[in-house]
């Protein structure tokens, strides 16, 4: 138990040493992570970034692959890419003088996934994983009237859940309310929070700060993305950073949104954190995702389970 000054996320990490941060669902995922692997790399501590990924990774070069589907990413690789996020981040890292590796896994299922953070958690001695979701929908246990797009988080997850010899496994969910337009009720988003609070593996919540080093820094490290992705920016990513910045309802940052009615708010500058073997464990289709290879096993297992499924009714929150 600590006390109240202190966060509870960081203190499970003050006695970790080699820390991997990972983004769990593809896309700009990582660049969620990118404020807790700040703090963590100010306190000197050894800090790894890697991210599941939307890249088309096949066509990297055969040096380029420490283990099969483990990625090394450099800010110079495959510059014919206009699509890259995990090598815009290494850009970004480079030019701010922080070490510019990022590991990228490609959409595969939970057996291959393991087998390649396995690889990358033994090649840098890892004792502790932080997995990074900018949304909410890594919080869905199944049985809610709507998940968002779980496949890639959860995958994560299951990948991460049976390594039971990382001392400290943790997921941090930044972003409430980005996941609405996938169709989540972020009111069952809150029940799933206090029901891992009734378990024990809820850890609290924390705000990013622009007024903070690494908020300032993630700012320019979304603004850097968007402005080298302009194709397609995060919309994710920048709904954070807009709500980091003080911005407020219908925000425009990009024309990919144009159509749809954004609410931006302070709520989405919170980092929830999380135990992640408590947040498998809640987990009602974990099993049956467990034995596959291929993201399209993933899908159809969780649709297989959903079939006869009398789901939670999605709720209003109350104020």
């Amino acid at each position: 138990m600590t006390g109240l000054q202190t966060n509870p996320l960081f203190a499970r990490l003050a006695t970790a040493e080699r820390i991997l941060v990972a983004g769990a669902g593809g896309g700009f995922d990582v660049y969620s992570g990118l404020p807790v692997a700040l703090s963590l790399l100010h306190q000197g501590k050894e800090v790894h970034l890697a991210n599941l990924s939307f890249s088309t990774l096949a066509g990297l070069p055969a040096e380029d692959w420490a283990a099969p589907d483990l990625a090394v990413v450099h800010p110079d690789s495959a510059p014919h890419l206009s699509y890259f996020p995990e090598r815009t981040l290494a850009r970004w890292l480079r030019l701010h003088r922080y070490p510019s590796t990022v590991y990228a896994f490609p959409q595969v299922g939970v057996q291959p996934l393991r087998a390649a953070y396995r690889a990358l958690i033994d090649l840098h001695d890892i004792d502790a994983v932080v997995l990074v979701d900018g949304g909410t929908d890594i919080l869905m246990r199944g049985d809610e009237a709507g998940l968002g797009t779980p496949e890639e988080d959860l995958t994560s997850v299951a990948a991460l859940a049976a390594l039971d010899d990382v001392p400290q496994r943790l997921v941090v969910s930044v972003g409430f309310g980005v996941d609405a337009y996938h169709g989540v009720s972020h009111a069952l988003v809150l029940e799933n929070i206090a029901a891992l609070e009734r378990d024990g593996a809820y850890l609290g919540a924390f705000s990013l700060s622009r007024a903070t080093r690494e908020g300032a820094l993630f700012l320019d490290a979304v603004a850097y993305a968007q402005d080298h992705t302009p194709d397609r920016p995060s919309i994710v990513a920048g709904s954070i950073a807009a709500a980091v910045r003080g911005s407020f309802g219908d925000v425009r940052f990009t024309e990919r949104t144009r159509g749809s009615e954004l609410f931006v708010n302070p709520l989405m500058s919170l980092c929830f954190a999380f135990e992640l073997r408590g947040l498998a464990d809640r987990c009602l289709y974990l099993d049956r995702i467990e034995d596959t290879h291929l993201m399209r096993q993933v899908q159809s297992r969780i649709a297989e389970f959903r079939e006869d499924l009398v789901t939670r009714p999605a709720r209003v929150i109350p104020h």
